[in-house]
């Protein structure tokens, strides 16, 4: 039995384990580098408790993949007289004001101390595909700021994505997948419009992601744009025309960067079901990990997806 001391005297005590030396040695965990730049989530859309929510997930899934990450979160359209939801300018020049801080304090205490340098944070947007409206709005944010911050692109496209919206399919009852590996056995859907949002250039780079989906779900896969007039129901009559009668529409979007309601307009427009946006998969934190990794160079968590073959 057990003392508040310790073990009772004679049961074995639990010692650390001896490192394995050579190729079997455990590689050590990653974690933050000592002053590193912040990771600030640049959120857009209308704040409210569901998107607060939405975002904290992705920031927590980052931390735990990289312990004493500083992890920070801005909103487009924030409000700085509301501490729950920040501004994005009002977040970096937070983190400007605190990395400052520490330099004075530990000079004041005599500790030697580097002077800060370089970025103060890398932003990154959480945005699966490129939405040019948004992304100069996240731009010009952290020019306003005059902070030294570093941006990066968008999420996709990615392997990861194409999983979990293999799994949003899925949970919709649209796509039934393998426990062991995400494979699809059988599908309700025999064609997919991937709703994207950004014009053009979101279209063809969703279309990458969607490529990846269509691989593994062996049903046809086009991308549309929600945000241009007829985009979806052209899509969808072309999946239609091609030999698809059981249609699902998949938003290729995180969920904060458009209205529910257009999703729920496109989706009647076609007559089809629709899966819930992307959210806060585990993949989306991954994700916004390695683009603030990348951005500084260093080694990051592995973050490939599950295999398609």
């Amino acid at each position: 039995m057990s003392s508040p001391t310790g073990p009772a005297s004679g049961l074995p005590v639990r010692m650390p384990r001896p490192r394995q030396p050579g190729r079997h040695r455990r590689p050590e965990p990653l974690v933050a580098p000592e002053g590193a730049p912040a990771l600030v989530l640049a959120v857009p859309g209308a704040p409210s408790t569901a998107t607060r929510s939405l975002a904290e997930e992705v920031v927590s899934i980052a931390r735990s993949e990289l312990p004493g990450l500083d992890a920070r979160i801005g909103y487009l359209d924030g409000d700085d007289a509301d501490a729950d939801y920040p501004t994005l300018q009002a977040v970096l020049t937070r983190a400007a004001e605190e990395r400052t801080a520490r330099y004075e304090q530990a000079v004041a205490a005599g500790v030697e101390a580097k002077e800060p340098e370089g970025p103060v944070a890398v932003v990154v947007p959480l945005l699966a595909g490129p939405d040019g409206a948004l992304l100069r709005r996240v731009r010009q944010a952290v020019m306003d700021s005059r902070i030294a911050a570093e941006l990066t692109d968008v999420l996709g496209p990615h392997p990861l994505l194409a999983e979990a919206l293999h799994v949003r399919l899925s949970e919709a009852g649209l796509a039934r997948a393998d426990r062991a590996r995400l494979f699809t056995v059988a599908t309700a859907a025999d064609g997919i419009v991937l709703a994207s949002v950004g014009g053009d250039e979101a279209v063809q780079a969703a279309g990458i992601t969607g490529m990846l989906l269509a691989a593994r779900l062996a049903v046809p896969v086009i991308a549309a744009a929600l945000d241009e007039d007829g985009s979806i129901a052209s899509v969808a009559e072309q999946l239609r025309a091609s030999g698809s009668q059981q249609l699902a529409l998949a938003p290729y979007l995180i969920g904060p960067e458009i209205d529910a309601a257009l999703l729920e307009a496109a989706a009647a427009e076609v007559g089809c079901a629709t899966a819930e946006p992307l959210g806060p998969y585990p993949a989306i934190g991954k994700l916004a990990l390695a683009k603030y990794t990348t951005a500084l160079g260093i080694a990051p968590p592995q973050t490939q997806g599950t295999p398609t073959h």
